[in-house]
């Protein structure tokens, strides 16, 4: 059950740093604390992973039972997902068709040759009487009488006076090279189900089978809150400020987990600002930036508060990322709170962000069990027979095993970016909670259990909402573990 926002304690956050930030000038006066007594301060408080994806799925479908799908033409179809199932409008084919060109020819042959010949999209020719043959293309109707076509290369004619014969080359089979009408699926047939992915396959069947537009869910508005009065738009850092990361970010990836980004506004350290921003955004998803632990400008809990907003995860068991959020701001409406820390944002989104869009958009996912991660596999050689990214049956995560080990935080997950390398996948550097050039290179992010993994474990891995390319010989720094980077977990 959710929570109002504000009566229990952040737990699970960065305590009083923050975004692990100096904020140099004047900063907007902040609300008053919250007492002391309001706030928790025990980490068991927090949410477990596994339990916090379950939760934002589980909004997200909440979220898009009263949403009612759209209907947009094919060519604006490409990368959604099926609203309803896709059933033909036609039989395919819808007619007796020529497979190959050559000849239609009725009865047993040799066949006496007709004049005329029967093309595609052409009105077909007058019905054939036994022992006569005529010339068809690839995809033009079968005459009437027909009871099989003669390849062209299968057949020859002569002689040069008279009428001219046509003779196979081989046996001719009743049937042969004769698309049969309906032979792929009848009128009413079902041939995709709902929350099938979009793709350009999807679009042709989908013409074939006679629609000009197609039912898809409504993608979900999203606005991105940037706070921070330490950022930068433009140029390099200077002065204790530093480069806005998220902003140029955050748009992109949730517009390819299928949202709508209507805007990405910053709106600094300014709490009654931030106020305004949420209450009166028109998204059904509002996604910030920092703001989310207990430091004198982490405005977010007390905004969420002052909105009657219902906290469902304040806080989450994983590294980097824990003091990321999710609320329900009213009925169709959420907010996910990131940390302000590069990665950490990252592993916001996908913990809390990307469950609850999929579910909004009906996308297909492997979710992870609910019960928490799949059990721990024994090391496994190369894997030959388990390749990576292979769900072991349908619905099960998809995993790996790992090259390397990987250190682990005591209590919580971590999540590490990864490569894929002859069937394993190798963890790589620079995957502290401020970078953001381990996840540049990776190709999916690692779900490392609580006490870590060993070389060869099969690892839980979270895709990444766009193309990869698994066995890529990359100049990608993926030498040996660095545990000094590995141990810093924030």
């Amino acid at each position: 059950m959710g929570r109002r926002a504000g009566r229990t304690g952040r737990t699970g956050r960065a305590g009083r740093t923050g975004r692990g930030r100096m904020t140099p000038g004047q900063p907007a006066t902040p609300p008053a604390p919250a007492p002391a007594s309001e706030r928790g301060h025990g980490h068991h408080r927090a949410t477990p992973w596994p339990e916090a994806r379950a939760l934002a799925a589980r909004a997200g479908a909440g979220a898009a039972a009263d949403r009612p799908p759209v209907r947009v033409p094919l060519g604006q179809a490409l990368g959604r997902t099926l609203a309803e199932p896709l059933r033909a409008l036609t039989d395919l084919p819808s007619f007796d068709s020529s497979a190959m060109d050559g000849w239609a020819v009725a009865g047993p042959g040799p066949w006496t040759v007709r004049e005329e010949s029967v093309l595609a999209g052409h009105s077909g020719a007058a019905a054939l009487a036994s022992g006569e043959a005529v010339r068809i293309a690839t995809g033009a109707r079968v005459p009437a009488g027909a009871t099989a076509v003669v390849r062209t290369e299968h057949s020859r004619t002569g002689p040069v006076a008279g009428p001219v014969l046509l003779h196979p080359l081989r046996e001719v089979v009743p049937g042969q090279d004769i698309r049969p009408r309906g032979q792929e699926c009848r009128t009413g047939d079902e041939l995709l189900p709902a929350g099938s992915l979009v793709g350009p396959a999807v679009l042709g069947l989908a013409a074939a089978a006679g629609y000009d537009e197609i039912a898809v869910p409504v993608r979900p508005r999203v606005e991105v809150l940037v706070l921070g009065d330490e950022l930068l738009t433009a140029g390099l850092p200077r002065e204790g400020l530093i480069r806005d990361a998220l902003g140029p970010m955050l748009g992109p990836w949730l517009t390819a987990l299928g949202a709508e980004v209507l805007a990405t506004r910053r709106i600094g350290d300014d709490a009654e600002a931030l106020y305004e921003a949420v209450t009166t955004s028109a998204a059904e998803l509002v996604v910030t930036t920092g703001g989310t632990a207990a430091g004198p400008v982490d405005h977010v809990h007390r905004v969420l508060d002052k909105a009657g907003a219902t906290l469902l995860v304040d806080g989450v068991k994983v590294r980097p990322g824990h003091p990321m959020l999710l609320a329900r701001l009213d009925a169709g409406r959420h907010l996910v709170g990131l940390p302000g820390n590069p990665l950490a944002a990252v592993s916001g989104l996908l913990t809390l962000a990307a469950p609850l869009l999929a579910a909004l958009t009906t996308r297909p996912s492997a979710p992870t069990p609910p019960g928490g991660t799949a059990p721990p596999s024994p090391p496994t050689a190369p894997a030959e027979t388990a390749p990576p990214s292979a769900p072991t049956a349908p619905g099960e995560p998809l995993a790996a095993p790992l090259r390397d080990g990987v250190q682990g935080h005591p209590h919580d997950t971590r999540l590490v970016p990864v490569v894929h390398r002859d069937g394993l996948v190798v963890p790589l550097h620079y995957n502290g909670p401020a970078m953001l050039r381990g996840i540049a290179a990776a190709d999916a992010m690692a779900v490392v259990p609580p006490g870590g993994a060993e070389p060869g474990r099969r690892v839980e891995l979270l895709a990444l909402p766009w193309p990869t390319e698994p066995q890529a010989a990359t100049a990608t720094p993926v030498s040996p573990p660095a545990p000094a980077q590995g141990a810093c977990f924030t």
